[in-house]
């Protein structure tokens, strides 16, 4: 597409009444059903870690892979033992056995072999006595206590038998997982890996943090704020960091990162002129559908998909409080969804407001809370915090709820119960 001619003009969103205002649920609706998982990778299972596997990962040896001492101490044959809890029981001690030995070696009826923790057993024995039953003396051993057959043993396949299922297709790779993986053997599994997530922020009047401002210049904060958010949500995040407002350089970016994501976000392309010249930039790369949404803050918000693989596409506010709210409210739920969460939303409660609060008619207002709990009764209490102000967003960082204020409701007293989703909560 070529640079807009001077006198083209493009009207991104209409001025609309309220009533003509897209309502959160559809909206959000949209933007989940373009949700699209990538393809699964083979990685080092080093790498695997917070990831769905993607395959059914079938042990091909035994866990255990053979019989081994539970605890130190001496391998007998049980029946020679049986009698030690009525009197003691002394064994002659043939030989030792430490962890990793691959010698074999045959215990002879009435003896005993010293063995380490993991040593494997040698022929005929189907106990360990542990040292603390024993007098511990290495030429000849006293057992004190009966010990029964398979007693302080781990069995061949006790733990994972050849032909069961290690970890399970869905399965979120945790720690337990990754030593499950390399106890049956495996160096690498099949993954879905994070939604790659490009962010970009739109603005002739933006500077890197690393810059000092001059007059009319504002930092980036959306490009660092956002990425994080993203990273939180589970994405792998490319911070494309600050393009001027030039319609072809725009556009050419956006088309490099169509090519690399699973998501492009874009902020300060809605709303204004500046929405305006992006969204003329931007419009015949796909559906892209910029409008008023019923919410707030962050009611003029883009979305679309764009690009070959119909790439979803947010165009958000450049307020960096609103953007962070329709990052939250939108988007974020569709980056769990493309990493195959069964519930990509947060989790939401009732509570009862400490303050009085205000909220916009016709929209559905998200307004910042500080969560709190009764310790005498465990209610759920929230305290708003600053005001219904787009622009705080210092309130937000103090903030671990968002409390939701439905379209009909413009103002809300102390003491009203109300539904708040809670946020990332500090570690």
């Amino acid at each position: 597409m070529s640079e807009l001619e001077p006198t083209t003009t493009v009207t991104a969103v209409p001025d609309l009444p309220a009533e003509d205002f897209r309502p959160v649920a559809e909206q959000l609706n949209r933007a989940l059903s373009a949700a699209v998982r990538p393809n699964p990778v083979r990685v080092a299972i080093s790498e695997s870690q917070g990831l769905p596997c993607a395959e059914e990962v079938v042990a091909e040896q035994a866990l255990p892979g053979f019989d081994q001492a539970a605890v130190d101490g001496y391998a007998v044959r049980s029946v020679d033992v049986r009698t030690a809890g009525e009197e003691p029981v002394q064994l002659p001690v043939v030989g030792e056995i430490q962890a990793g030995s691959r010698q074999p070696r045959r215990l002879q009826p009435g003896q005993a072999v010293r063995v380490a923790t993991g040593a494997p057993l040698p022929t005929l024995a189907d106990a360990v006595v542990p040292t603390a039953f024993t007098d511990g003396h290495q030429a000849n051993v006293t057992v004190q206590r009966a010990v029964p057959s398979a007693g302080y043993v781990r069995r061949t396949g006790e733990d994972v038998q050849i032909g069961d299922v290690a970890v399970r297709a869905g399965d979120t790779i945790g720690s337990a997982q990754v030593g499950l993986l390399a106890a049956v053997g495996r160096s690498k599994v099949l993954v879905y890996p994070r939604p790659r997530v490009s962010i970009i922020s739109v603005g002739d009047e933006l500077v890197d943090v690393d810059r000092t401002p001059s007059v009319g210049q504002v930092y980036d904060v959306n490009s660092y704020a956002l990425a994080a958010a993203a990273r939180d949500a589970g994405a792998e995040v490319s911070r494309v960091g600050i393009v001027p407002l030039d319609p072809k350089r725009l556009r050419e970016t956006v088309e490099g990162r169509l090519l690399m994501s699973e998501v492009v976000v874009v902020a300060g392309g809605a709303g204004g002129t500046t929405g305006n010249e992006v969204y003329a930039a931007l419009s015949d790369l796909g559906d892209l559908d910029v409008r008023r949404i019923a919410m707030h803050p962050g009611s003029v918000q883009g979305f679309g998909k764009l690009g070959p693989d119909s790439v979803p596409t947010f165009l958000l506010p450049a307020n960096p409080m609103s953007a962070l709210v329709v990052f939250e409210v939108m988007i974020r739920p569709l980056i769990r969804a493309a990493r195959g969460t069964k519930n990509p939303h947060r989790r939401a409660v009732d509570a009862r407001l400490l303050s009085p609060v205000a909220s916009t008619a016709g929209r559905k207002g998200f307004l910042r809370g500080q969560l709190l709990r009764d310790e005498t009764n465990g209610e759920y209490l929230v305290q708003p915090l600053g005001t219904s102000g787009a622009h705080l967003l210092a309130s937000l960082a103090e903030a671990n709820c968002l409390i939701n204020v439905e379209e009909e409701l413009t103002e809300l007293p102390a003491g009203e119960q109300v539904k708040v989703t809670f946020l990332a909560q500090r570690a």
